[in-house]
């Protein structure tokens, strides 16, 4: 077995994909298959098979990746020894957000992470689901739930609320819900049930039982954009809804749904100066934002 070609089996592993994986390790695709078809074929084993999905990784590939890991690891403490990489405020730093907290908040506010740590690249994904810290898919994740388990450090980085917002245009043609009942009676916007990725985005369940969604999405952009055009009334976060004066608040303070965001990081991570940097950013501009986050009732 070639040491090397772990690196390609753990890419592969983490990003589920020949492609994503070859993008991840600056190659090309047939070169990642080449690699994991040497590596199956040194360990005569199996270690993905090819679904619709993408990869899905086989048991024996699972008591690999737990080895593998262990050999990063043991690579990356003695890199950090050797070079000093610990304490360098450079290199990349991979952070998985939310839709909705990544365009809200820290799009906003990366021009001055930028001026402060030129030499940090930040790579920021916000495809539907979080990826995973443990597993090393990202160097640092804000969740929306806290992590039971994994090798990993987590805070709470805030509590934030959000609430119902249409437009005045809205309103003038169908009305005020006077209660949650009555939102049965009006077009409400929000997630594909089938494609939710987090329990904690349910947020009509929250509001009362039985209440569905007419125009919905997977993007908490579009239900912003569905809800601007006058289309129907939609929970948002209040750092989204009450940022924008073409909306109002609806049954507010009523219906006020809590929510968290969760800092996670995987522990060989804490300590490295880029990483800890990004953190150190995210609770300045969330302290600088608190208003957004929980506006008084």
């Amino acid at each position: 077995m070639q040491w090397d070609d772990l690196r390609y089996f753990l890419a592969a592993a983490r990003m589920r994909t020949l492609s994503a994986a070859a993008v991840r390790l600056g190659v090309d695709a047939t070169t990642v298959g080449r690699r994991l078809d040497r590596l199956s074929s040194a360990l005569n084993t199996t270690l993905f098979e090819q679904t619709p999905a993408g990869l899905a990784i086989t048991d024996a590939g699972e008591k690999l990746l737990a080895h593998a890991e262990e050999v990063e690891r043991s690579v990356m403490t003695a890199s950090s020894a050797l070079t000093g990489e610990r304490s360098r405020l450079a290199g990349t730093v991979r952070i998985s957000l939310s839709e909705g907290f990544a365009g809200w908040i820290v799009a906003r506010n990366l021009r001055a992470f930028h001026l402060a740590h030129p030499d940090i690249t930040l790579e920021i994904a916000t495809a539907n689901g979080f990826l995973n810290p443990s597993k090393r898919e990202a160097d640092l994740a804000v969740m929306l739930a806290r992590p039971s388990r994994g090798p990993l450090v987590v805070r709470k980085l805030t509590d934030y609320s959000l609430g119902l917002f249409a437009t005045p245009g809205y309103v003038a043609e169908h009305g005020t819900p006077d209660s949650p009942d009555a939102l049965r009676h009006h077009s409400l916007i929000g997630y594909i049930p089938d494609l939710i990725y987090s329990d904690e985005l349910r947020y009509l369940n929250q509001i009362s039982d039985g209440l569905r969604p007419q125009l919905c999405s997977s993007s908490i952009y579009l239900q912003y954009a569905m809800t601007r055009t006058g289309a129907g009334i939609a929970v948002l976060p209040h750092f989204i809804g009450r940022q924008d004066p073409d909306l109002i608040p609806l049954l507010d303070p009523a219906v006020r749904i809590r929510g968290a965001y969760w800092t996670v990081v995987h522990r060989d991570l804490r300590g490295i100066a880029r990483v800890d940097a990004v953190i150190a950013w995210l609770d300045r501009i969330v302290a600088e934002h608190r208003h957004h986050f929980m506006p008084p009732e």
